[in-house]
């Protein structure tokens, strides 16, 4: 080996095996402090080493930040976490071409199927779950846009149905998840976040793989609703209704 290779080999070693020892897997202090900082943590670094514990494998410590960069820190995110969105609903709604198919021969005759256009009456669904079950479902009704007042009287009923559903909750501190839709991120909406003192789990734009509730929630409610025609708006809200009470706990 060339001895100038062998010398920037020797120089760059690293003893890998140690380095793992070394590290547990749990943030050191400096760490700590620095991602604090980052997040706009203003407090003192006593109070950033309140973070630095070992809670040990069952217990993890959500680290946030508070509006005016108070330290806050939830042991059991989880159990706090909630999680909504919207999505539209038509009184008639086509199967997929998934759903649709059949198994055949390879001789079978060629089956024709018509297209089927989804209805234009339509009602928006606003679903909030964690991982007990639906806590509140609101269903917009036709001819009404969702702003930023609507959004915060949802807020006002979702607080009355975690106080009822889930005991506790409220006095624990609740972590909502939502996206970045103009209702959710309005001003009215923030400022009815902060005087209910509810953590936002940060959400970043174009990053649909972070709400869960596209595709773990909504997807099986399409595929069900997939093929149906309902006459009426009561008739479509019902079984919306009836849909997500009969979920089992498992499918959370």
């Amino acid at each position: 080996m060339d001895p100038e290779v062998k010398a920037m080999i020797d120089k760059f070693a690293f003893d890998f095996d140690q380095a793992d020892k070394d590290k547990s897997g749990a943030l050191s202090l400096p760490e700590v402090i620095d991602v604090l900082r980052s997040s706009g943590f203003k407090g003192s670094d006593e109070e950033a080493k309140r973070c630095q514990q070992d809670n040990g494998d069952e217990d993890t410590t959500h680290i946030g930040v508070g509006p005016g960069g108070e330290f806050q820190a939830n042991n059991n995110l989880f159990d706090n976490l909630i999680t909504g969105d919207e999505t539209w609903v038509h009184l008639n709604t086509p199967e997929t071409k998934r759903d649709s198919m059949t198994w055949k021969h390879p001789s079978s005759p060629v089956t024709k199927k018509f297209k089927v256009q989804r209805s234009a009456a339509k009602v928006m669904a606003t679903v909030f779950w964690d991982a007990k079950g639906v806590i509140l479902l609101d269903i917009l009704p036709q001819g009404q846009c969702l702003n930023a007042a609507r959004y915060c009287s949802i807020l006002d009923h979702l607080k009355e149905a975690i106080r009822r559903k889930r005991p506790g909750l409220l006095r624990r501190g609740v972590v909502l998840q939502h996206d970045n839709a103009t209702p959710h991120s309005a001003n009215l909406t923030q400022q009815w976040l902060q005087r209910y003192g509810w953590e936002i789990l940060p959400h970043s734009a174009h990053s649909p793989d972070l709400a869960p509730i596209d595709f773990h929630l909504f997807g099986p409610l399409k595929r069900h609703l997939g093929g149906m025609a309902f006459e009426t708006e009561d008739d479509l809200n019902s079984e919306l209704r009836n849909w997500f009470d009969n979920l089992d706990v498992d499918f959370f």
